[in-house]
């Protein structure tokens, strides 16, 4: 005779015990998903993205659970892009583990068929900001700043970045944020449809709270369906997805990356041109 496993205490024991970059909680029917690198500004590496990915599932399979919300520790930044520090490093490379991670946490945000909110507490930058564009709902503090960081770095936000700017702020002005690498301010976003609200810094927690209880209020079977069909027309750009991360092999190790990873770790102005591709 086989004995049933007990799921949910083998996630607690297997998974949430051994987290690193995170933090995660279950009340109230809401799941909470904090990044937990502040010294970092919360910056995404691998494993964050694998956790993150872990978490979110857990909470698509937990029939208690309506809201997720996704939001960085500390006050300085919900997340401040991809962590650029081993791109400098020969010794590791682009490998299947970086991939997957990316196409893992991408469908468990895109899939699991439950409203996500992003409570974005400052700079919401390059991968953060695509982190954000996989959410279906971004509350703000009014000191948040948006904006990509891909070529200012010798990289490109691939990762739902462009594909998904384009739906929030249309086609020119997404060419712009992508194009310039420039900041936004909470406000700007705002106006420009990247953000459903903006609110005082003190505000913040007890907004998310509000928006939670409201769609807790709401069918869970309506909302996994409005969901799944708002996401169709976006979700026709998936090959555009993984044709993205397949380059990512090329220009995550390339000379210009290099470049730009190194002048971000130097604090200084990268020079794209005096480097030979």
């Amino acid at each position: 005779m086989v004995k049933k496993q007990n799921t949910k205490s083998r996630f607690k024991k297997d998974t949430q015990s051994k987290f690193e970059d995170i933090l995660y909680e279950k009340k109230d029917r809401v799941a909470r998903v904090t990044i937990n690198r502040p010294k970092v500004r919360n910056a995404l590496r691998t494993k964050t993205r694998k956790e993150l990915a872990v978490a979110i599932e857990d909470a698509w399979l937990d029939d208690n659970i309506g809201v997720i919300v996704i939001t960085g520790a500390g006050d300085r930044a919900f997340s401040a892009g991809g962590d650029l520090s081993w791109i400098v490093d020969p010794k590791k490379k682009v490998d299947s583990h970086f991939m997957l991670a990316h196409y893992r946490l991408a469908t468990a945000m895109r899939c699991c068929g439950k409203p996500i909110i992003a409570r974005v507490n400052g700079y919401c930058i390059g991968g953060g900001n695509e982190l954000n564009m996989l959410c279906d709902l971004t509350i703000a503090s009014e000191d948040s700043i948006f904006g990509q960081a891909g070529p200012l770095v010798g990289s490109v936000p691939i990762w739902y970045g462009m594909q998904m700017l384009f739906f929030s702020v249309g086609d020119k002005k997404a060419r712009e944020i992508v194009y310039l690498c420039n900041r936004y301010t909470a406000k700007e976003a705002e106006q420009l449809g990247w953000v459903n609200k903006v609110v005082p810094k003190e505000r913040l927690d007890e907004e998310v709270d509000s928006w939670c209880r409201r769609l807790l209020e709401m069918s869970p079977q309506s909302l996994r369906i409005a969901k799944f069909q708002l996401n169709f027309v976006s979700d026709m750009a998936f090959p555009q997805i993984t044709h993205g991360l397949e380059l990512a092999r090329f220009f995550f190790k390339s000379p210009e990356m290099i470049e730009g990873a190194t002048a971000f770790l130097e604090k200084r102005k990268p020079d794209f041109y005096k480097v030979k591709t």
